[in-house]
């Protein structure tokens, strides 16, 4: 007779539930189109990468896979509830902090121009050869420059200010760099994306490729794109950073997490930014 350990039934389990799940659920909707203020259109399909070597037959968009009524939301920034955490951002980043007496704008001026396509192309190698993420150099400005304390990754002030330059490069091509020095992190990012975790032994690419469309504990899934980020999170009421999507998604594999802006997390953002390479940032996106 064949045993099976615990871990492997509770990881069958997990696979019966989501296919008899998505039996009964939508693929992402088929001809929606995100169009902010009516004005700006936000590409929400895109042919995959090279790199995805054929894993999914088209990239989309987590919008797509949401409800008619969220995905209004996102259309009109006065009806966003993202865009409450955009204007406090504006607030902050006029605002003089720490011992050198600077606000961000002192040294960065109007970010909609400063700022403009920043977010596309983060996470970025920066001139140290170290991978950081936008809320990495959003704090080195403050302790370096200003002479401010850091923020705390995920609070809201940071998720605030991150939200604010995102805005700047909605609509523009997401662009990140995955060769020449950015190449060995991109690497390590793909292998964890690959690797199972858990009691539950689940990988990102488990729901987010292999399932992505079908539903699970009511929640449909997408195939995990973070162009949107940081969101708005319907089920939690405020914006959350994309490291607090990865912590809460390895959690629920009932796996220790990495710490939000650890290296592995860095690491991991960069691959999934560069499973959306023809997609649009939507800086400031509202999900489930």
């Amino acid at each position: 007779m064949k045993t099976f350990t615990l871990n492997k039934l509770m990881a069958s389990a997990a696979v019966c539930m989501v296919a008899l799940s998505g039996a009964a659920s939508a693929d992402p909707h088929p001809d929606a189109e995100l169009i902010i203020e009516g004005e700006l259109n936000v590409k929400v399909r895109a042919e995959p990468a090279a790199h995805l070597d054929g894993a999914v037959p088209e990239i989309y968009s987590g919008w797509l896979f949401r409800t008619d009524e969220t995905r209004s939301l996102q259309m009109d920034d006065f009806e966003n509830p993202a865009m409450l955490g955009v204007e406090a951002g504006q607030d902050a980043w006029n605002t003089v902090e720490g011992a050198a007496g600077k606000s961000c704008a002192d040294c960065h001026g109007d970010a909609a121009e400063s700022m403009k396509g920043v977010r596309a192309v983060m996470p970025k190698v920066n001139d140290n050869g170290d991978l950081w993420s936008t809320e990495d150099y959003v704090n080195n400005c403050r302790t370096e420059r200003m002479e401010a304390d850091a923020l705390k990754w995920n609070s809201g002030d940071l998720n605030n200010m991150v939200a604010y330059i995102s805005v700047q490069s909605r609509g523009m091509p997401v662009a990140v760099q995955i060769d020449g020095e950015a190449e060995p992190f991109w690497e390590r990012g793909k292998d964890m994306y690959y690797t199972r975790f858990g009691q539950l032994e689940l990988s990102c690419a488990s729901c987010h490729e292999e399932n992505y469309g079908m539903n699970i504990r009511a929640d449909h899934l997408s195939q995990g794109q973070i162009n949107g980020f940081p969101t708005y999170r319907l089920k939690q009421g405020k914006l959350i950073s994309t490291h607090n999507r990865f912590r809460g998604c390895i959690r629920d594999t009932r796996a220790e997490s990495f710490a939000m802006g650890s290296q592995e997390f860095r690491e991991l953002e960069l691959y999934v930014a560069s499973r959306g390479l023809g997609l649009d940032t939507e800086g400031v996106a509202v999900r489930n």
